[in-house]
C-alpha cells in the first residue's frame, strides 16, 4: 500500500504552502473520512485551491495589467489557462495574461470559402449566417501592418514592465516573465491577435468562440491559431454541470503525475480532453471516490482501444491528443498504473 499520509503532505504542501484555514465545508467533510488515509487522500488530490491563493494569482495579472495600460492602446486583456478553470494544483500557481490586439484580426479564409462554395454545407446555413460569412470574404482587409503592430506592442509591454520588476525576462520568444513579489506570484504576459473561424463568425465574434495566435519575437510571425476561451468555457460549464466533478478529476490525474515516480509526459491540456470526453451520465452523480475508477476505465480504454485514443480531441476540438503520439501513450500507461494500485487501495477501504 501506498504512504499516503506522505502523498497527503505532499498535496498540502503544494496546494496550501501558506497554511491558509480550509474552507469549513471541506474540513467537515475530511472529519467524515477521518478514519481512512486513503479516502483522505483522494479527496486532497480532487479539492482546489484555496481561494485566497487563485486571487493573489489573478491579483498579479491585474496589477501587471494596470502598468500596462498606461502605455498600450487598442489592445484587449484577457487571461487563460489552469487558473481560469480552477484546475490549477498549486497555491502560487502562475497566471498567463494576453495582450490581444485589437486594431486587426485574421480569419479562416480557407474553412469560410468552403461552407460557402459546398452546396451541402451552405444549405444548412439561414440567409443572415451566409451574410455574416461572405462578409468577412468581401472585407477590404487591414490596410496596416499586423506584424509591426504585434512587435510594437511586445517591445512597448517589455519597456513598461522592466523598470517596475525586479525579475522581469524578456529573453522568450511567447513570453514575458515577470515576478511580483509581494505577491509571490509570477505572470506570463503573451502577445497576441484574434483569429475568427466559421463558429466564431457565426456567433458574432463573442470572445468565448474567438481564437488567438500568438506573436512570436524571435521569428517575427504569428502562430497557428488556439482556443483558449473555449476551453475555459467548455470545462467551466460541463463542471458546474456535474457539480464540480469533472474538475475533481482532472485536478486528481495532476496531483497524481506530480507525485509519480514514473515517466508521464502528458500535460494539463492533455487531461483536460480525457476527462472532458468521459460521458457526463457515467460520473455526474457520483461520490468523488467512485470517480477513480471511472477515471480508471477512460484511461484503460484510451490506451487499449486505438480507435478511441486517435479520435481524441482537445476540448476546443482543434487538436488530435495521442494520434501518432505513441510517447504519450507510453505515458498514459504509467499513469494508469499509479491510479490501480490506488483503485485497489481504495477497495479495501470502501465497497466501489
Amino acid at each position: 500500500m501506498k504512504d499516503y499520509r506522505r502523498l497527503i503532505e505532499n498535496i498540502q504542501a503544494r496546494t496550501n504552502p501558506e497554511n491558509v484555514i480550509l474552507e469549513k465545508a471541506f474540513s467537515d467533510e475530511l472529519s467524515s473520512i477521518s478514519y481512512s488515509d486513503i479516502l483522505k487522500y483522494v479527496r486532497y488530490a480532487m479539492k482546489g485551491v484555496e481561494p485566497e491563493y487563485t486571487q493573489k494569482s489573478r491579483l498579479a495579472g491585474e496589477r501587471a495589467q494596470n502598468h500596462l495600460k498606461d502605455n498600450l492602446s487598442d489592445v484587449v486583456y484577457k487571461y487563460q489557462g489552469s487558473v481560469m478553470t480552477n484546475t490549477h494544483i498549486k497555491g502560487t500557481s502562475d497566471i498567463d495574461l494576453l495582450v490581444i490586439c485589437d486594431k486587426f484580426y485574421t480569419f479562416d479564409r480557407k474553412s469560410i470559402t468552403t461552407v460557402l462554395t459546398t452546396e451541402s454545407l451552405k444549405n444548412q446555413l439561414n440567409n443572415t449566417q451566409i451574410h455574416k460569412l461572405q462578409g468577412e470574404i468581401d472585407n477590404a482587409g487591414y490596410s496596416g501592418s499586423a506584424i509591426n503592430d504585434l512587435k510594437k506592442n511586445r517591445t512597448d509591454s517589455e519597456s513598461t514592465l522592466v523598470p517596475v520588476y525586479d525579475i522581469c525576462d524578456i529573453s522568450h520568444p511567447k513570453a514575458i516573465k515577470i515576478t511580483n513579489k509581494s505577491l509571490n506570484r509570477d505572470v506570463d504576459i503573451v502577445i497576441a491577435n484574434w483569429y475568427d473561424n466559421v463558429t466564431a463568425v457565426l456567433r458574432d465574434k463573442d470572445s468565448d468562440f474567438r481564437g488567438i495566435q500568438v506573436y512570436n519575437k524571435e521569428l517575427n510571425s504569428k502562430g497557428d491559431p488556439d482556443y483558449p476561451f473555449l476551453s475555459i468555457k467548455r470545462i467551466n460549464d460541463r463542471s458546474s454541470e456535474t457539480n464540480g466533478r469533472l474538475k475533481k478529476m482532472i485536478r486528481f490525474l495532476k496531483n497524481i503525475k506530480a507525485d509519480s515516480d514514473l515517466e508521464i509526459k502528458l500535460t494539463s491540456f492533455d487531461f483536460n480532453a480525457i476527462c472532458y470526453d468521459i460521458e457526463t451520465y457515467k460520473y455526474s452523480s457520483k461520490k468523488f471516490y467512485e470517480l477513480v475508477p471511472i477515471i480508471y476505465l477512460q484511461l484503460k480504454s484510451l490506451s487499449e482501444n486505438v480507435e478511441h485514443s486517435n479520435k481524441l480531441k482537445s476540448v476546443d476540438d482543434n487538436e488530435y491528443i495521442f494520434r501518432n503520439e505513441s510517447n504519450k501513450l507510453n505515458s498514459l500507461r504509467n499513469l494508469m498504473s499509479e491510479i490501480d494500485s490506488i483503485l485497489l487501495d481504495l477497495k479495501k477501504a470502501v465497497v466501489i
